[in-house]
């Protein structure tokens, strides 16, 4: 999914809020919802045109319900505009709600042609718009919308999905039967939560916003989730002052690298160097101390005993334990004392593990597990936390307490206070080993330079994501390697200096 990220905004509502909203906006400004779905319509219709100008022949299917009244107002745009349309609708045996019906009635004034599912396409035809299903969607498409979605997908030609793609659910980004794969799709009033996490980058295209004229009543409603970008890293990396010394940006240790995963503890510790932190204390496997120093001399590397790293928790300000830990006693002993540390910690990898086998709550503690570690974290499978991202970590945090940040597409951060975001960055190049590693590191780093733990896990998902953004536009994502960041994550933050457009 790619974004139009200057247009979008950051506040998210749930698809219940938004339809509460979405009455009381109008109300307050004193138009009609039916006045709301024709501004849909005619959004929907601008960015269709500037985006398939040459598209001539659109084949627009619409549902029953209000979503289908906005594919209704872009029919009556389109032909008005000569634009060929044909204009498939499904049918029910309840009526059309009433802004719907209106919508209808004034294409078919207009000497439009309502189609019945089973109908033929037309052969010229260049462009599918998707008006099937809404918001409200909360299971599967039934059958003869399935059926309009899959031979939408078969076809070739671009789909634009009006509001969120059909058969992805609002509120989650799942998509429990079939979906439309949509180039654009055009959203109206608030973005939704599933078109930024679960299945969205699949299925939802370039995003397109449109607040229908309501902005000022937006912006007096309050927010419950909130979307992260690049565009917000100034507000969490400052310049620094010209004075400032490392003790100033914080000692990190970094606990981890058993035999064999050394490049897993020098990845955390490279990342939080690169991310800023003053000092960063490596412990690890004494085999592994000669390496790392020789990789990168700028790490403190010692071998974990008890001894050593009772006095690194007495010098360090934050830590971070589980890249390379392994479960066996020595890590196990390693995490055993790492539990009574009182200052911000965060658990990665194996540590996750482990936690998983002795479930306890931290205020302290930042845990980042990906969906496999959060399924055992929750004894549950990763299908469940698929099936609703947000519920999953909003669920580690009751269990686990402190703040969670669920990873995937469309990173999911959460804390005990109810605070709720979705990382808007990052690229399917970030599947690949060693990711998570870094993403450590940077979190770790924060901490000591003066951030919360929750806005620590804010702002290092956003610079992670951000600066594998930037490698992806200059190289693509195939290919891309975890330690290849280190080479643009310094550019990310110090947004100072930087512009994050350029290469």
């Amino acid at each position: 999914m790619t974004k139009n990220r200057g247009s979008i905004p950051q506040a998210i509502w749930s698809a219940d809020d938004l339809r509460r909203g979405e009455k009381e906006a109008a109300d307050a400004l004193g138009i009609t919802l039916y006045e709301l779905m024709q501004r849909a319509g005619e959004a929907a219709f601008r960015v269709i045109r500037e985006r398939h100008s040459a598209a001539r022949c659109w084949i627009i299917l619409c549902g029953h319900g209000n979503n289908g009244g906005d594919g209704y107002v872009v029919a009556r745009l389109a032909q008005a505009e000569g634009i060929a349309v044909m204009l498939v609708a499904t049918e029910s045996d309840k009526p059309l709600p009433d802004e719907a019906a209106q919508a209808r009635e004034a294409w078919l004034s207009a000497g439009g042609t309502v189609h019945s599912p089973d109908a033929p396409w037309p052969a010229e035809g260049d462009l599918i718009v998707d008006a099937l299903l809404g918001t409200g969607l909360k299971s599967a498409p039934r059958p003869d919308v399935a059926d309009l979605i899959d031979r939408s997908n078969l076809h070739p030609v671009a789909k634009v999905a009006l509001d969120i793609p059909s058969g992805l659910l609002a509120d989650t980004g799942a998509t429990p039967g079939c979906v439309i794969n949509a180039a654009d799709t055009v959203t109206f009033i608030a973005l939704k939560p599933g078109l930024l996490t679960g299945k969205a980058r699949d299925v939802v295209g370039k995003l397109h916003y449109h607040a229908l004229g309501l902005d000022s009543w937006l912006e007096g409603q309050p927010v419950t989730m909130i979307r992260l970008d690049a565009g917000q890293l100034a507000r969490w990396f400052r310049p620094r002052r010209p004075t400032s010394n490392k003790g100033d940006h914080g000692k990190l240790v970094v606990i981890g690298g058993d035999s064999g995963t050394a490049g897993a503890i020098r990845m955390t510790g490279e990342a939080a160097l690169r991310a800023g932190a003053g000092l960063v204390r490596v412990l690890t496997r004494a085999e592994n101390i000669a390496p790392l120093i020789t990789a990168r001399p700028e790490l403190m590397v010692q071998e974990l005993t008890s001894e050593a790293l009772d006095k690194a928790l007495a010098w360090a300000d934050t830590v971070v334990i589980g890249p390379g830990l392994g479960q066996q006693v020595w890590g196990k002993q390693a995490l055993r004392k790492v539990e009574n540390f009182t200052g911000p910690m965060l658990w990665d990898a194996d540590a996750l593990n482990l936690l998983a086998a002795d479930p306890h709550r931290c205020p302290h503690r930042i845990i980042t597990p990906h969906p496999g570690e959060a399924a055992r974290l929750l004894n549950c499978t990763v299908a469940d936390i698929e099936r609703d991202r947000l519920q999953a970590a909003r669920d580690l945090v009751k269990r686990y307490g402190g703040v969670v940040v669920l990873k995937g597409a469309g990173t999911v951060i959460a804390n005990e206070e109810g605070q709720l975001a979705i990382v808007d960055a990052g690229n399917a190049g970030m599947a690949s080993g060693g990711m998570g590693d870094v993403l450590s590191g940077i979190i770790g780093a924060l901490p000591g330079q003066h951030l919360n733990p929750y806005d620590a896990a804010c702002a290092g998902c956003v610079a992670h994501g951000a600066a594998a953004d930037i490698l992806a536009a200059r190289s693509g994502t195939r290919g891309m390697l975890a330690s290849d960041l280190f080479s643009t994550l310094r550019r990310v933050v110090n947004p100072d200096v930087t512009d994050l457009n350029h290469d």
